[in-house]
C-alpha cells in the first residue's frame, strides 16, 4: 500500500477522533456485568446497531448465557474475523474510583471508565478502522465478521460449544483477538499464545450455623481451619503443584520461544516498581528465566478466601462454612478437565472428601505459529504506525478462549489494540490513553487493508 493512500488514512483516523470516542464513552455507559446480568441486552442491542451503522449484516445468536452479537460483510477472496466482547468486570470498590465508572471521563489524555479497554475500547478500534478503510477505498477490501460475546468475563461458558455449533458461519482465513497493545517502553508487543485456566470455587461446611468459639474450638470442627489445611495441600513451600500427574503433559518452550523471549524486554524492573515488590518467587531476578517461568509454568493461585468475622472489632466465632476461589493456569499441553480429575483425586486422597469442588469457567491453553504468514502481515503493518519495530510474544501469562477458534476454525489469531501497562484493567480507573487508541486505529486499518491486497 502506498504512502499516499496510507496518509489519507491517517488523517481521516485523526480528524475522527472525537466521534469514535463520543460513541465510546456511549458503549460504557451501559454497565454490562456479565456477573449480575444487568443491561446485557441493551449492550448487546447498541453492539448490534453500531455493526450495522457500518453496513454489516448483524444478527442476535443465542447461546447457553447471553447472546452473541454477529456481523459480516464486505468484499474480496479473503476473510478476516474479529473476536470481541461486549460484557465487564464489576466496577467495585466503587470508592476507589476518581470518576463515576459508567461515566466516561477524559483527564491528562486518557478516558476512564470501565470496560473502556476492556473490551469495550477495542471493539471501538475495529469499527473506527472499518470506517476510514471505507472511506479512503470505497469498500473493505476483504470480508470481515465480527463475534462479540457476552459472556468473557465470566469465563466464556458457552462459546466453545457455540463455535463448535456455528464453524461453517464463522470460518475465516484469520482473526484478530479481543485485546492488544505495547509495553512499558510503549513497544507494540504480539502475543500468539495465551495459557488455559481452571477456576474452581471450593467450599466445605462442617456445621449448620457458626459457633461461639468459646464452646466449640476445642471439640468442633471448623471450616476455616479445615479448608486452609486442604489448601495447603495442593501447592508446596517450593511452588510446586502436588495434583497427581499435573505436570506430566507440560510442554516446555521450544528453542524458537526462547528465541523470541529473549528479544522481549526484561519486564523485571517494571514489575518490582509497579507492584512495590522485594523480589520474585525461587530466586529468579529476570531475564530469560524469569519471561519463560512467567508464561510457560504453570501455576495455582488463591485468588479469595471467605471464612467467619472479619469486620470491626472481635467476634469469637468459629465458622461453620468457608469457601475458596482458586485459578490454575494451564500451558499446552494441559487441559482443564484433566485437573478437575486431578484435584477431585488429591483431596480425596489427601482425606478431604467433603471439600466441594465447583467449575467456575475453564478453557485450554492455545497458540498460533508465531512464524505465519498472517502474523507477520501484522508485524508489519505497525511499522510507520509506532516508534518501535513491533515484537512477538510466544505466550501470555493470561488466559481467553482462543483455543476454540483454533481447534474449530484452524484459522491464525493475531492481536492488535491499544492496551499499555498502566490501563488498570480490572481494577478502578480502568483506562485508556487516546494517543494508544488512534495508534491501535491506525494499525487496525492498516491490516485489514494489507490483508485485502
Amino acid at each position: 500500500m502506498n504512502d499516499e493512500v496510507l496518509g489519507r488514512m491517517d488523517r481521516y483516523i485523526a480528524e475522527n477522533m472525537a466521534r469514535w470516542v463520543d460513541e465510546l464513552a456511549a458503549l460504557c455507559a451501559l454497565p454490562s456485568v456479565s456477573a449480575d446480568g444487568k443491561e446485557m441486552d441493551a449492550c448487546a442491542a447498541l453492539v448490534g446497531e453500531m455493526l450495522e451503522a457500518r453496513r454489516l449484516a448483524t444478527e442476535m445468536l443465542p447461546t447457553a448465557g447471553f447472546p452473541v452479537v454477529y456481523g459480516a460483510g464486505g468484499q474480496g477472496e479473503k476473510t478476516l474475523l474479529f473476536y470481541n466482547h461486549y460484557d465487564v468486570q464489576p466496577p467495585e470498590p466503587l470508592e476507589l474510583w476518581d470518576s463515576p465508572p459508567f461515566v466516561a471521563t477524559q483527564r491528562d489524555g486518557k478516558l476512564y471508565a470501565r470496560g473502556v479497554s476492556d473490551d469495550k475500547g477495542h471493539l471501538m478500534c475495529r469499527l473506527a478502522a472499518l470506517d476510514a478503510v471505507r472511506a479512503v477505498l470505497g469498500d473493505l477490501p476483504c470480508r470481515v465478521k465480527f463475534l462479540v460475546e457476552g459472556e468473557e468475563e465470566t469465563g466464556s461458558p458457552s462459546l466453545g460449544e457455540f463455535i463448535a455449533e456455528q464453524h461453517e458461519r464463522l470460518a475465516t482465513d484469520a482473526c484478530i483477538w479481543e485485546f492488544g497493545g505495547v509495553d512499558a517502553s510503549d513497544t507494540p508487543v504480539q502475543t500468539v499464545g495465551m495459557r488455559g485456566i481452571c477456576y474452581v470455587a471450593l467450599s466445605v461446611r462442617t456445621a449448620t450455623v457458626d459457633a461461639h468459639s468459646g464452646l466449640g474450638g476445642s471439640i468442633f470442627p471448623n471450616a476455616a481451619w479445615r479448608l486452609v489445611w486442604a489448601l495447603n495441600s495442593i501447592k508446596g513451600p517450593d511452588g510446586r503443584v502436588r495434583l497427581p500427574g499435573f505436570y506430566d503433559q507440560v510442554a516446555p518452550p521450544t528453542a524458537r520461544d526462547l528465541e523470541l523471549l529473549a528479544a522481549l524486554p526484561d519486564p523485571a524492573p517494571d514489575y518490582l516498581a509497579r507492584y512495590g515488590l522485594a523480589g520474585f518467587l525461587n530466586g529468579l531476578t529476570g531475564g530469560v528465566a524469569l519471561k519463560a517461568t512467567e508464561v510457560f509454568e504453570p501455576t495455582c493461585t488463591i485468588c479469595g478466601l471467605t471464612a467467619g468475622y472479619q469486620g470491626p472489632g472481635s467476634k469469637t466465632v468459629l465458622p461453620a462454612e468457608a469457601s475458596a476461589k482458586v485459578d490454575f493456569r494451564l500451558v499446552p499441553n494441559q487441559r482443564p478437565e484433566d485437573v478437575l480429575a486431578q484435584l477431585r483425586e488429591h483431596l480425596d486422597r489427601e482425606g478431604f472428601a467433603d471439600i466441594e469442588i465447583k467449575d467456575m469457567g475453564s478453557y485450554a491453553p492455545g497458540r498460533s505459529d508465531p512464524d505465519d504468514l498472517f502474523i507477520q502481515l501484522v508485524v508489519d503493518a505497525a511499522r510507520g504506525v509506532y516508534d518501535h519495530e513491533m515484537l512477538i510474544a510466544p505466550m501470555t501469562g493470561g488466559s481467553g478462549p482462543n483455543a476454540a477458534f483454533i481447534e474449530y476454525l484452524g484459522a491464525p489469531i493475531a492481536t492488535s489494540g491499544m492496551g499499555y501497562p498502566g490501563g488498570l484493567i480490572h481494577a478502578p480507573n480502568e483506562n485508556i490513553r487516546l494517543d494508544l487508541f488512534e495508534k491501535a486505529i491506525r494499525h487496525t486499518a492498516r491490516i485489514v487493508a494489507a490483508f485485502g491486497a
